[in-house]
C-alpha cells in the first residue's frame, strides 16, 4: 500500500486547485434546499462544513456537527449515478431533407470530472455499474465520460442510520479503485490522512505540502474505521439469499409490502446502481427533425413491463418482488455480483420507509417458521 502522508486542512483548497490545473471539474457535496447533494466545487467553502445528515426509514434532516469537518456526513440524497449516467442524455438527431432522414449519433465531448468525496459504498457502486455499461455491450456514453473520471474518496467518518455497507463487504473502508483517498482526521489538528491509488494520483500529492503520517495518524484513522465498522444502522444477513428470494417467489411477505408500496420509484431513483431505461422520440411539429431521448425509467412504472398486449407486472406486489429480488438476487446470476452495496438510501427516500433489511429478515424467519412447522 502507497505510504500515508498528511494533508493540513489549511491547504485543502490546493487540492482543488491541482485537480482544477489538470483540466478536471471538481465535484462533491454540497448543501443546497435543506440537504446535502453532489455538485461543482470550486472552493472548501462551497462543501458542507460542520454540517451532517441524519438518516432513517422514510426520514432525512441536516444537523450541526460541534466541529468543523468538511466530510461530515454519511451519504448525499443523490448518488454519482447522475454523472456517469444522467438522467436525460440524447441519442441521434435525424434530419429531413429531400424526403428522407439522416441520422447523426449525438456528438459526445464530455467533461472531465474529478469526483471528490467517493464514499466505499458508492465506489462499490461505480463499479456495479461499470459491469454493465463496459461488458459485452458497451455503452458509448457511460465510456466516454468514466474513462476521464478521476476519484478521490474519502473514507467514512460515521455511520448513517440506514447503512449496512459491512453486510455487504462495501465499506466503510476504501481499499482500491481510487486516485487519492483521504481520511479526515478532527482529534487535535484538523488534518487528512491521504494515499494515491494510481500513478496519476501520486502527481497530484507531489504537487501538495504534505508530511509523512506518524504512526500516531495512522492509528487514528484505523480506529475511526474500524468503529464505524461497529456502528452500522442496519444489517443485512446475506447468507444463501439469491437462493432464498428464489424459493419464496410466491412468500406472503410479498402481499404485505404491496399493502405498503407507493410504487413511486424513490429507490430506484436514488439507488447508485440501478439502470433502466426507456427511449423517447421527440419529433418536431414540422416534421422536420427528430431527436431520439434515452430518460431514466424504473421497474416499478407500470409501463416498464408493456410488452404486446400490455404490462407483465400489473401489481405493486409484482413490482416490488422484481426489483428486490433483480437487486439481490438475479443480478448475481446476470453481472456475478450484487445489485446492492449497503447504502441505505432506498431506506431513507421511502415516503413509507419500508426497509429492504427488514423485508429480507422477515421472509428468512418466517421461511424458517414454516421449515419447524
Amino acid at each position: 500500500m502507497e505510504a500515508a502522508s498528511v494533508l493540513e486542512r489549511r491547504n485543502f483548497n490546493g487540492l482543488l486547485d491541482a485537480l482544477t490545473a489538470r483540466g478536471y471539474r471538481p465535484i462533491g457535496p454540497v448543501l443546497e434546499a435543506g440537504r446535502i447533494v453532489y455538485g461543482p466545487i470550486q472552493r472548501d467553502s462551497d462543501l458542507p462544513i460542520g454540517k451532517t445528515d441524519i438518516h432513517d426509514g422514510g426520514m432525512y434532516r441536516i444537523a450541526d456537527r460541534p466541529d468543523d469537518a468538511l466530510f461530515g456526513y454519511n451519504l448525499p440524497s443523490d448518488s454519482w449515478k447522475q454523472y456517469l449516467f444522467p438522467p436525460h442524455s440524447r441519442l441521434w438527431t435525424a434530419t429531413k431533407s429531400n424526403g428522407s432522414f439522416t441520422v447523426a449519433a449525438e456528438e459526445i465531448d464530455p467533461p472531465r470530472y474529478a469526483l471528490l468525496g467517493v464514499r466505499a459504498c458508492e465506489l462499490a457502486a461505480i463499479r456495479v455499474q461499470d459491469t454493465v455499461f463496459t461488458g459485452a455491450f458497451p455503452d458509448r456514453q457511460y465510456n466516454a465520460v468514466r474513462d476521464d473520471v478521476l476519484i478521490v474518496g474519502v473514507n467514512c467518518g460515521q455511520a448513517g442510520g440506514t447503512c449496512f455497507c459491512t453486510s455487504m463487504g462495501t465499506g466503510p473502508q476504501l481499499t482500491d479503485g481510487y486516485d487519492l483517498v483521504l481520511t479526515e482526521l478532527l482529534d487535535g489538528d484538523h488534518r487528512f490522512l491521504v494515499r494515491s491509488g494510481t500513478a496519476t494520483g501520486a502527481d497530484i500529492l507531489r504537487e501538495l505540502p504534505l508530511t509523512p503520517a506518524t504512526p500516531a495518524d495512522c492509528a487514528e484513522a484505523e480506529a475511526l474505521i474500524e468503529h464505524v465498522s461497529g456502528h452500522m444502522g442496519r444489517m443485512l444477513d446475506t447468507d444463501g439469499i439469491k437462493d432464498l428470494l428464489y424459493d419464496n417467489a410466491e412468500h406472503e411477505r410479498w402481499d404485505d409490502v404491496a399493502t405498503r408500496c407507493l410504487a413511486c420509484a424513490n429507490c430506484t431513483m436514488v439507488c447508485p446502481t440501478c439502470f433502466c431505461v426507456t427511449t423517447e422520440d421527440r419529433p418536431t411539429l414540422d416534421g422536420a427533425t427528430a431527436e431520439r431521448w434515452r430518460t431514466w425509467d424504473s421497474c416499478f412504472s407500470l409501463g416498464f413491463s408493456h410488452i404486446h398486449g400490455g404490462p407483465i407486472r400489473t401489481s405493486v406486489k409484482a413490482r416490488y418482488r422484481q426489483w428486490m429480488t433483480h437487486k439481490l438476487a438475479t443480478w448475481i446470476d446476470q453481472f456475478g455480483t450484487s445489485g446492492c452495496v449497503g447504502c441505505g438510501r432506498c431506506i431513507t427516500w421511502c415516503p413509507v420507509g419500508i426497509d429492504i433489511t427488514h423485508e429480507v429478515a422477515a421472509i428468512r424467519t418466517e421461511e424458517a417458521v414454516h421449515a419447524h412447522r
